[in-house]
């Protein structure tokens, strides 16, 4: 009743909120064109076609990857669209995090949903949803029971990456580009009103969430490990949707070109796009260590919200 309650307010909603946490450092997560990956959505199995096939209808999704963005949501995604049973959405939605696609309603959203078989599960990704405030209660209002998969890497490796794909966008779209420590400092002491930093404090982030959705829905999936050595992440996220055991190690090969795992299914190889994986910039020694030490208690607090540790530096 709370989230049905909730979702009425939130409809006639507005404006972006940040997390209370964040409004009171003076935050600011919403997003501007230069952050958004412009990368190519391949090989998801979203519609192609107007005619679905036999036996199949779109169905709101049974679990949604709702971030964090640089962390391997698009990977997560692709190999888990190996499995015969999931059935993924071709594009980021940014149904629950932006008001304008959410005041069109749930039949918009439910129409972007790939066409499914009933055996099978509906998967949406969206990464901004991990850092939006009214994301999780619009969801909870959606279905307070479906499984939330979250995956994360280091968090300063993350900003870094952050700011990677951002420069190359603005070059690309020929926009000036500044140097990361010109970011990352300002005045000598660390820019708190850089998104890239404030998307990385996972702490205040996993609150929210866990105001809206018990732990036990919610499954985070080691984004440093899945790009070391990918299935037994998969394998416990297979687990965790109840999924039957699908995906196998020959699903895989390391290519040494790119310097990761790329894709083999249904006779074909594929790689992620070359927007993922670049290689990050140097950024000097101080700098990051400063921005490392900060991030560190909010790691440990994060440590006790999920009741597990991560090898973050």
């Amino acid at each position: 009743m709370a989230c049905f309650l909730a979702s009425a307010f939130l409809l006639v909603l507005q404006t972006y909120a940040a997390p209370p946490e964040l409004v009171q450092a003076g935050f600011d997560i919403t997003l501007d064109p230069m952050d958004l990956d412009t990368g190519p959505l391949a090989n998801i199995s979203g519609d192609v076609t107007t005619s679905p096939p036999p036996g199949t209808s779109k169905r709101a999704p049974h679990t949604i990857i709702i971030g964090v963005r640089k962390g391997g949501t698009r990977a997560l995604l692709e190999m888990l669209d190996i499995h015969p049973e999931v059935a993924a959405a071709a594009t980021e939605v940014h149904f629950f995090d932006w008001d304008e696609n959410y005041a069109k309603g749930f039949e918009w959203y439910r129409d972007l949903m790939p066409y499914s078989y009933p055996h099978q599960i509906t998967i949406e990704k969206t990464p901004g949803y991990f850092t939006s405030a009214l994301a999780p209660e619009r969801i909870c209002a959606m279905n307070s029971s479906i499984k939330l998969l979250l995956i994360l890497r280091d968090p300063a490796e993350r900003v870094i990456s952050d700011y990677t794909q951002v420069y190359f966008n603005r070059l690309e779209n020929h926009k000036p580009v500044q140097a990361i420590e010109n970011l990352l400092v300002r005045n000598g002491a660390l820019n708190m009103r850089y998104k890239a930093i404030q998307r990385s404090l996972y702490d205040v982030h996993m609150r929210n969430w866990l105001r809206h959705f018990p732990l036990e829905q919610i499954h985070i999936v080691d984004g440093d490990a899945l790009i070391r050595d990918p299935l037994p992440e998969l394998q416990k996220v297979e687990r965790f949707l109840n999924l039957p055991p699908r995906i196998v190690s020959s699903n895989f090969y390391f290519n040494q070109t790119k310097g990761f795992y790329c894709i083999r299914s249904d006779g074909r190889e594929r790689c992620l796009h070359e927007s993922k994986g670049r290689p990050h910039p140097a950024v000097n020694s101080t700098v990051l260590q400063q921005l490392r030490s900060y991030l560190q208690e909010h790691n440990r607090t994060f440590f006790r919200l999920v009741k597990r540790t991560f090898d973050w530096q």
